[in-house]
């Protein structure tokens, strides 16, 4: 199922049951997102990911990068990363992000892909680290890339494109029901800049 209209609702739920997800549109206007796309892409620390399958490293094309407001340490695929404190441009990004959700965060995963052959396989972010039931605040910047979610009882699936500069919200019990990927495809020759904010909880 692909939903998606020209008007934008913010507040409209995407998924038809157990989850909220809110889709903002472009929260920055061209001009602003476009230079936010340059500057994340010449200033954060790009590094290919690691993942550890059928107890193999492997070594991801796609990059990332892992900031937060302390040298938190964040597990996922059975790797430990330890995060590098805030730059002034994503703390910029963060304050428009959280005037836009309502939410707050102290943590954000970053993610380049540099052209439609990179993608991400269907996940949840369920860690122990993260706020049980918090928001994730996914935010796009460069090529347009359809996102996906898939129901893990029914397997219903919801399509949706993510334009440049524009900002997904995944909250309530959205990571206990669904699970999401961005699929690759051959019709995207330019990299997407993927930032999701989200919180980190120390007990």
């Amino acid at each position: 199922m692909d939903l998606f209209s020209t008007t934008i609702d913010p507040a409209h739920n995407w998924l038809p049951k157990e989850g909220i997800v809110n889709y903002h549109g472009p929260i920055f206007n061209s001009e602003t997102a476009n230079k936010y796309y340059q500057a994340l892409f010449n200033e954060i620390a790009w590094a290919p990911d690691e993942a550890m399958i059928f107890g193999k490293r492997i070594i991801t094309k796609r990059k990332v990068a892992w900031y937060a407001e302390k040298a938190y340490s964040y597990t996922y695929s059975k790797i430990t990363k330890t995060a590098l404190v805030w730059t002034p441009l994503l703390l910029e990004i963060k304050e428009a992000v959280e005037k836009a959700s309502g939410e707050t965060y102290n943590a954000c995963l970053l993610n380049l892909y540099h052209n439609g052959s990179e993608g991400m396989a269907w996940h949840s972010d369920g860690e122990k680290d993260l706020k049980k039931n918090g928001a994730i605040a996914s935010v796009s910047f460069g090529a347009e890339r359809k996102f996906a979610f898939k129901h893990k009882e029914d397997k219903t699936v919801i399509n949706m494109p993510l334009a440049h500069g524009s900002l997904l919200v995944m909250k309530d019990t959205t990571q206990t029901h669904w699970l999401h990927r961005l699929p690759p495809t051959k019709k995207v020759h330019s990299p997407r800049i993927n930032l999701t904010f989200r919180t980190i909880v120390r007990k």
